[in-house]
């Protein structure tokens, strides 16, 4: 079976972590993403561009009240020369991860629990990792089949991931552990469960995106036998509030 094309994995992220809208002006796609994050908030765009465009697509995004903030995907140098000249800062390279889920698949312990909603316990380790109400309603936008991936001690939670479904793609997002449970292989339980979930509801693959900076997690997928089949960076207009 040929894996996904680094196109569907793009188009997999915006359907398994979905803007408030997308606003196509060609050859701009922009995103209102409601305090939901920069993967919900970026403009991309397609095929090439010229200065004046990029003025266009700022215009545009200062009217949907966002700082102008762009994805650069691999092909697009010229663009990033064009925001480079702009003075734009480059942010958060990330590197997109896949395999085949039966490849992770395995037994899964019990006490990793699918659950959607999420309980009050899974919230609360999303919003002390800084998760909040604007990242949980992106998830609740999620249309197909998702779930939260909770991992269990008694009443509290532990660890957390939420995965949700495009054609064959399993995406996975948000990631955490809670820091008084680190280095106790909670990691490698819940992506061992998202790759269950994932055959359990169709899906072949598994794929995740993570920056480059988060060390521990690029090594645990790595560990995981995941390979990188690409990568993108943001560029964000200077001076832009955090």
């Amino acid at each position: 079976m040929n894996p996904p094309a680094t196109s569907d994995l793009f188009r997999a992220l915006d359907e398994t972590w979905p803007p408030k809208r997308f606003v196509d002006q060609p050859p701009w796609r922009l995103r209102e993403g409601a305090g939901g994050g920069q993967r919900v908030s970026a403009a991309t765009a397609s095929g090439s561009i010229t200065g004046h465009q990029v003025v266009e697509a700022e215009a545009g995004m200062r009217a949907l009240n966002q700082h102008p903030l762009f994805m650069l995907k691999p092909g697009q140098e010229k663009m990033d020369q064009e925001l480079e000249l702009k003075c734009y800062d480059v942010v958060d390279p990330v590197a997109i991860y896949l395999a085949p889920t039966n490849d992770i698949a395995t037994f899964c312990s019990t006490d990793i629990e699918a659950e959607w909603p999420p309980r009050e316990a899974t919230l609360c380790l999303w919003s002390d990792a800084g998760i909040g109400s604007g990242r949980i309603a992106v998830m609740k936008r999620v249309p197909g089949f998702k779930t939260a991936l909770a991992s269990k001690s008694g009443d509290d939670v532990l660890g957390a991931a939420f995965i949700a479904i495009s054609g064959d793609i399993a995406m996975l997002h948000a990631l955490e552990v809670s820091p008084v449970a680190r280095k106790r292989g909670i990691g490698t339980k819940i992506m061992k469960a998202a790759a269950n979930w994932a055959l359990e509801n169709g899906a072949f693959w598994l794929s995740l995106m993570v920056t480059r900076a988060n060390v521990p997690a690029n090594s645990l997928y790595r560990g995981l036998g995941m390979k990188e089949v690409g990568q993108y960076h943001f560029r964000r207009a200077a001076q832009a509030k955090q």
